[in-house]
């Protein structure tokens, strides 16, 4: 097994569409703007916030509950930017569209600037053939609303790749998250 550089990631979305849009370098300013980074890094891709968020809410009382979801515990907005209650959380999804090798997994880490603020960003592994856009949760862990910036850097995923391919895939196995696209609520 091998954590991929940033050759291999500009070849594999180059060539094989892995990841659209694809940004092959880090990009850190936009029109003399300061923007927290996203693109391609040294062995890993820094992905972005999508402009459409889910926060989480308890007008309704609605119970939190993965195998019978209430799409009433969350307001959707759509902005440049979010604000995270304190001690809540936020949905999101990635600008980017993945599409994973099968002898490929990604492990997908939160940026070290939303760390810094209490932010923490939660997103479970892409498996081998997995493609959607990823879900992303922040959970804001101050007593202080917090902020999130869409169409900026969120997390970094890093490419493994195996010594061999698996033997059943995400694909293989008709997973229920297959093909998301924008904010994917649980299913059960």
């Amino acid at each position: 097994m091998s954590i991929k550089s940033d050759k291999w990631i500009r070849r594999m979305a180059e060539q094989h569409g892995m990841i659209e849009p694809f940004v092959s370098e880090q990009i850190k300013t936009k029109d003399g703007e300061r923007l927290i980074s996203y693109g391609t890094s040294s062995y890993g891709y820094d992905v972005r916030c999508a402009d459409e968020f889910k926060i989480f809410t308890n007008v309704h009382s609605a119970t939190v509950d993965p195998k019978n979801f209430d799409s009433k515990s969350f307001v959707d907005i759509k902005a440049d930017s979010c604000i995270i209650p304190p001690n809540s959380f936020v949905l999101a999804s990635t600008v980017e569209f993945f599409r994973i090798p099968r002898n490929v997994l990604t492990i997908c880490l939160g940026k070290s600037t939303y760390a810094r603020c209490g932010i923490i960003v939660n997103v479970t592994p892409l498996e081998p053939e997995w493609e959607g856009h990823v879900t992303l949760e922040f959970s804001n862990t101050t007593t202080l609303p917090a902020r999130i910036y869409a169409h900026e850097g969120v997390a970094q995923v890093i490419f493994i790749e195996s010594d061999e391919v698996c033997e059943t895939s995400y694909k293989d196995r008709a997973g229920k998250y297959q093909g998301q696209t924008g904010v994917t609520l649980p299913k059960a």
